[in-house]
């Protein structure tokens, strides 16, 4: 506890002495960081552990904190600091973010060899020194700038198949949701049309009692029988009088 203490107020004493001009510059340095790779913001290699998310958080933020900090952007790069160690945090992103980091070093050490091939002499010194080559070649700043800019590529395309994923998935819902509604419109109306016909039954039944008693039905409006028409012998659809001997 006593070693904590005592750590604590080393680092609030370095913060006291950190000038305006570096905390400004911190700021836009982790505003100016690629938004889906956390390690970025929090400046931290991609083999950091746990401990290292925790100590750089904390001394970052006490660098950027709008309280301290008086860069009109503070509360943006405090609030990505908070967001990235969040996520380096939880072991399902944090899993997630380093299987894209493995990746693209299996996609750049299988190039590099492909390279190799093709250069005798680099093979032959590769032979040599029994791989120590390219234990330092993986060790270089070259080769963690070229695992940096292939991860940023590879998040970006897995960002880009997420959201056109949710963007497919919220579409199919919406065509859903409308057919739903058609056939709900379409029961209604269904409904209705039956209860209008029922609501008319006896209306109708007393119609046609009327038109078996008179022939015609007595009220305005509705439908009468066709006339047959006489005045036209001519014609073999015309009714013609029956002579009677």
């Amino acid at each position: 506890m006593a070693a904590d203490t005592d750590g604590d107020l080393l680092l609030k004493s370095f913060m006291a002495e950190v000038s305006e001009v570096e905390r400004d510059n911190e700021v836009a340095r982790i505003l100016s960081c690629f938004k889906l790779n956390p390690f970025e913001h929090l400046n931290l290699s991609f083999d950091s552990s746990v401990d290292d998310v925790k100590k750089q958080y904390r001394r970052l933020s006490l660098m950027v904190h709008p309280d301290k900090c008086k860069h009109p952007q503070a509360k943006e790069a405090f609030a990505a600091l908070a967001k990235a160690q969040k996520l380096l945090l939880e072991p399902q992103e944090r899993e997630y973010i380093l299987t894209q980091v493995n990746a693209a070093k299996e996609e750049l050490k299988l190039k590099r060899k492909r390279e190799l091939k093709k250069d005798n002499a680099s093979k032959i010194k590769a032979i040599v020194d029994e791989g120590k080559s390219e234990q330092q070649y993986e060790q270089s700043e070259e080769f963690k700038h070229q695992i940096k800019i292939r991860v940023r590529e590879i998040l970006t395309e897995q960002e880009w198949r997420r959201r056109k994923m949710a963007m497919r998935i919220s579409e199919e819902e919406g065509r859903l949701k409308k057919e739903e509604e058609e056939t709900k419109e379409m029961w209604k109306r269904k409904r209705e049309h039956e209860e209008q016909w029922e609501e008319t039954r006896d209306k109708r039944v007393s119609s046609w009692r009327d038109f078996m008693k008179t022939g015609k039905k007595g009220k305005k409006g509705e439908i009468r029988p066709p006339k047959l028409k006489t005045e036209d012998p001519n014609k073999s659809y015309v009714q013609r009088p029956v002579k009677r001997g």
